[in-house]
């Protein structure tokens, strides 16, 4: 028999708190019972209430009318917190030791700012920490660097500052507050803590491909991680009638980033009048090798972090594939993508 060599969370552990699970985290670590097409590798939990801020693309907004157990296009029913602390570790131990294909890899807090949040998820990080070694990102907006050194000493092993909009015009638009104090707190956070550091950015929110791919260049050389997300409409939301981005702009950016920051490739990339990415500057062959196995196409951000159905429905043709694409499907993907990219080209040619 295997045994676990697990630390014991303390009776106390996070004050009979209650924490909210993604629903498929909550089966892969064995709270609930759910039938999954693809299981999340990360242990997703929400800390926090209804959040002060009113992020108009986001269910957990001040002004929302969403469920309150939503994010995204996913569901999150709460569970004590001792009980989450213990699952997760045995998950990640089990996994880690019997060398699982797929097995837990991470646990991420994903935090709205309400009362008392800062201090809510510090203790949240130290109960997992010290219960075992799953590393631990925290999605947190951080007031300043000292709440950074904080969840970093706490036991975090990255801090995501999400900026979401690729540039100051669209965070007015959809965020609100100050795109220069967030931005300066990424570029702190990042110097003082490097390779610690992660942001989120949503493709679809107004920007256009040129301002994404600026963004991802400047915080990539930051050295900050980026995960890319689709904007998906979801009810009671204040942009619940927009429109998701088209699957092909999300694949140009898609393969922009993993040029970037997988492959450390700086191509010249050229951009049409209305800033679509029409060119990434190396030639069919080579750029058809990079892109081989689909990987550019994966859900990106933390390692071990796949978010399924964060941005689509169980059935459809994902916008972050949350497992490894077939050879058909990697196949498919490219040649559409290198045929939008030579139509998007004729187009400008003859403007």
């Amino acid at each position: 028999m295997l045994r676990l060599d697990v630390k014991s969370p303390s009776p106390r552990t996070s004050a009979g708190k209650k924490w909210r699970v993604s629903l498929g985290s909550a089966g892969v670590i064995g709270l609930q019972d759910v039938r999954m097409d693809a299981a999340p590798t990360t242990a997703y939990l929400m800390l926090g209430t209804r959040c002060a801020r009113a992020c108009s693309f986001c269910t957990q907004a001040r002004d929302s009318d969403a469920r309150v157990d939503a994010l995204s296009r996913v569901s999150w029913p709460e569970h004590d917190a001792d009980e989450v602390v213990a699952a997760i570790a045995a998950a990640y131990t089990r996994g880690r030791l019997a060398h699982e294909q797929g097995h837990l890899a991470r646990a991420c807090f994903q935090v709205t700012v309400s009362e008392d949040y800062v201090d809510s998820t510090l203790r949240a990080v130290s109960a997992l920490a010290r219960a075992c070694d799953v590393p631990i990102c925290a999605s947190i907006a951080p007031r300043n660097l000292d709440d950074v050194a904080a969840l970093l000493d706490a036991g975090a092993e990255r801090v995501t500052i999400a900026l979401d909009a690729a540039c100051e015009r669209v965070y007015a638009m959809t965020k609100g507050g100050s795109w220069e104090r967030t931005v300066d707190l990424l570029r702190s956070s990042a110097t003082r803590f490097p390779g610690h550091i992660g942001t989120h950015l949503i493709v679809g929110l107004g920007e256009t491909e040129r301002e994404m791919v600026t963004a991802m260049r400047w915080l990539h050389a930051l050295d900050i991680r980026i995960g890319l997300f689709a904007f998906t409409p979801v009810s009671g939301t204040a942009m619940a009638d927009r429109q998701a981005p088209p699957r092909k702009s999300y694949r140009r950016i898609q393969v922009a980033r993993w040029l970037l920051v997988e492959k450390a490739i700086e191509p010249p990339f050229r951009f049409d009048e209305a800033g679509r990415l029409i060119d990434f500057g190396i030639a069919d062959e080579r750029l058809r090798a990079s892109l081989v196995m689909g990987e550019a196409l994966r859900t990106s951000g933390c390692p071990g972090c796949n978010r399924p159905y964060y941005n689509e429905r169980p059935g459809s043709v994902p916008f972050n594939y949350p497992r490894a694409l077939t050879d058909d499907e990697a196949h498919a993907e490219i040649e559409e993508l290198l045929a939008g990219l030579d139509s998007l080209r004729s187009a400008a040619e003859n403007t």
